[in-house]
C-alpha cells in the first residue's frame, strides 16, 4: 500500500490493520485503535495473537487462524462471517466482542504476498439483539452461512458446536407429530434423557400428554403462530430424581416455515427459572415473617409503654405523643413491607403519614408534588418520621388546630452535577397558613430536633425550618443517589451543607 491509500485509510470510520507475512501488526488507523481499546504503541510490531491472546483450543482462535493461514498459503481473499473474539478492556477484565472480518492479500510489484489487510466490524451489539431468533433459526442461518462459504462441512460443525453450547434448551421438532430432529445439551439435560432424537413427542415424553403441551404444539403447527410460556410448571421424569423432576419454564414455541410459508416444524427455546422462582416465593415469605414479627415487636413495645406509664397522670401526655409515633412507624413500614420493601412514592408516604396523625383533616393538606419519583426504603422511613412530626405540631399548635388553617406539601427531585457525578436532589416544602400566630420554642423537643437532623445522606441534608407568623415553613433538600456523569460537565456544584 502505497502512502495515499494509508493516509485515506487512517481517516476512515472503518476499522484496518496491516499485518506482514508473520502475522505482526505494522500498522493499524485510529477507528482500528478505538474499537480495540488499544493504544498504536502498545500493539504495533506485536504478533496477531500476542497482541489479542484466545486460548488456542478455543473456537476465537481456530476461526481466525484458519482464516488467515488461508491467505498466506492461497494468497486468496478470506472472510469470516461472524467470530466472537473477546477483546481486553484497560482494567484488565474481558469485554465479549462479535466481529465479522475480511482478510485481503497486499502483494509487491512481483505479485508476491507482502501483507494482509484486516477490515473489521464490530457485531456486537447487532448480536445481543438477533440472539434469541438466532437460537431458535440456527437451521435456516446454518443454511444461509453455508451457501456462501467454502468449505460446508466445516461451517455445519461449528455451527452444531454453537447449538449444543447454547445456555438456553433449544431443540427442534419436524411435521405434524412433532418428531425430535435435534436437541442441545442443555435440553437433553432437562428432560433427563439422551435417546428422544428420532421419536415423536409423546412418546419421548410421555408425562407432558396429560399435561396439555401435545395440544399447544398442535395448536402452533396448525395456525403458525409463536407461543410464549411464561413461569410455566412442568414435570419431566426421565432420569431426574423427585426433587428435580419438577420444573419452572420461560419458553417459546416458534413454528418454522417453508419458502412458501407452510410450517414444517417447531422450534423449543427456553430457559429454566426453578430457582429463581423459588427464591421470589421465599423472598415473599421472608418478608411476610419479617412484617408479622415487626408488628408483634410494635405492639409488645406498645403494651410495655403503657404498663410503665399507667397511672401516671402526667405522663398521658407524652405517652400519646409516643403511641402516635410508634404507629406513624408502623404505617411506614406496612406501606413499604406491601411492596417487598422496594422503593415507595413519595405521594404515598406522606399522604399516609398525614392521615395517620390528622384523620380526616387530610383534606385541609394540599399535596402538590411533581411526579412520582420514588424513595428507597431507608429514605421513606426518614421522611416518615419527620412528615409525622410536622402533622402533629401543626394539629396541636399550628395550621390545623383550628377550623381555618391549611397546609401546603411541596417537592420536586432535579438532577445535579457535583464532584464528576450526577445526583438526584429531593426538596420538600411543608407550608402552613390560616392558623393561629406561632412563635419559636423557648427550647427545642424531641419532635423539632428530629425534623432538623433531616435525612441521612453521604452527601448531607438540609432543613430550614421557620416559625413565621403566618405559619410554620420547613424546607428540607437532600442529596441522595448519585452515578458517573456522562457529559463530564466541569465545575460541579459545591456539596450542600452539614446537617443542623
Amino acid at each position: 500500500m502505497d502512502i495515499v491509500d494509508l493516509k485515506l485509510a487512517e481517516i476512515s470510520p472503518n476499522p484496518y490493520v496491516l499485518m506482514d507475512r508473520d502475522l505482526r501488526l505494522v500498522w493499524m488507523n485510529q477507528a482500528y485503535l478505538a474499537v480495540t481499546m488499544r493504544s498504536r504503541e502498545d500493539i504495533t510490531d506485536k504478533r496477531m495473537f500476542d497482541a489479542f491472546p484466545a486460548d488456542p483450543a478455543s473456537e476465537s482462535y481456530r476461526q481466525l487462524d484458519e482464516s488467515l493461514r488461508h491467505v498466506l498459503d492461497t494468497g486468496e481473499a478470506d472472510e469470516i462471517a461472524l467470530i466472537r473474539y473477546d477483546i481486553a478492556r484497560p482494567d484488565g477484565t474481558m469485554d465479549t466482542r462479535y466481529w465479522s472480518a475480511t482478510h485481503t492479500p497486499v502483494t509487491d510489484g512481483d505479485g508476491k504476498l507482502q501483507y494482509i489487510l484486516q477490515h473489521t466490524v464490530d457485531v456486537t451489539e447487532l448480536h445481543k439483539l438477533r440472539q434469541l431468533r438466532d437460537e431458535m433459526g440456527l437451521v435456516r442461518r446454518a443454511e444461509a452461512i453455508q451457501a456462501r462459504n467454502r468449505d460446508l462441512e466445516r461451517e455445519s460443525e461449528r455451527m452444531l458446536e454453537f447449538f449444543n453450547q447454547a445456555p438456553g434448551f433449544v431443540a427442534v421438532l419436524g411435521g405434524p407429530d412433532h418428531v425430535f430432529q435435534m436437541a442441545n445439551t442443555a435440553y437433553l439435560h432437562l428432560v433427563g434423557r439422551t435417546d428422544i432424537v428420532g421419536l415423536p413427542v409423546h412418546e419421548a415424553l410421555p408425562e407432558v400428554v396429560d399435561q396439555g403441551f401435545i395440544g399447544v404444539l398442535d395448536e402452533v403447527y396448525a395456525s403458525g403462530e409463536v407461543y410464549f410460556g411464561r413461569r410455566q410448571p412442568v414435570v419431566l421424569e426421565g432420569s431426574n430424581s423427585p426433587a428435580e423432576s419438577r420444573r419452572v419454564l420461560n419458553f417459546v414455541f416458534q413454528p418454522i416455515f417453508d419458502t412458501e410459508r407452510n410450517v414444517t416444524g417447531i422450534i423449543v427455546q427456553g430457559n429454566d427459572v426453578t430457582e429463581e422462582v423459588e427464591y421470589a416465593d421465599r423472598q415473599v415469605l421472608l418478608i411476610q415473617e419479617l412484617n408479622h414479627r415487626v408488628k408483634n415487636t410494635l405492639a409488645v413495645v406498645q403494651g410495655l409503654a403503657q404498663q410503665t406509664f399507667r397511672g401516671i397522670d402526667e405522663a398521658q401526655g407524652a405517652m400519646a405523643t409516643y403511641k402516635a409515633r410508634l404507629q406513624a412507624l408502623a404505617a411506614a413500614h406496612g406501606l413499604l413491607t406491601a411492596s417487598s420493601w422496594s422503593p415507595a412514592k413519595v405521594e404515598d408516604v406522606v399522604a399516609l403519614t398525614v392521615e395517620a396523625a390528622a384523620g380526616e383533616d387530610l383534606r385541609r393538606v394540599e399535596l402538590r408534588g411533581s411526579g412520582d419519583f420514588e424513595l428507597s426504603p431507608e429514605v421513606a422511613l426518614a421522611l416518615t418520621m419527620i412528615v409525622h412530626e410536622l402533622t402533629t405540631n401543626a394539629i396541636k399548635y399550628g395550621a390545623l388546630s383550628n377550623e381555618e388553617g391549611r397546609v401546603t406539601v411541596d417537592w420536586a427531585v432535579a438532577e445535579t452535577r457535583m464532584d464528576g457525578e450526577v445526583c438526584d436532589q429531593f426538596s420538600l416544602t411543608w407550608s402552613e397558613a390560616g392558623g393561629p400566630e406561632v412563635t419559636p420554642p423557648d427550647s427545642p423537643g424531641f419532635g423539632t430536633r428530629l425534623i432538623r437532623s433531616g435525612i441521612t445522606s453521604k452527601r448531607g441534608t438540609q432543613v430550614d425550618l421557620r416559625y413565621e407568623p403566618g405559619g410554620v415553613v420547613c424546607e428540607l433538600r437532600v442529596m441522595l443517589e448519585c452515578r458517573d456523569d456522562p457529559g463530564g460537565a466541569p465545575g460541579g456544584v459545591s456539596s450542600p451543607a452539614k446537617p443542623d
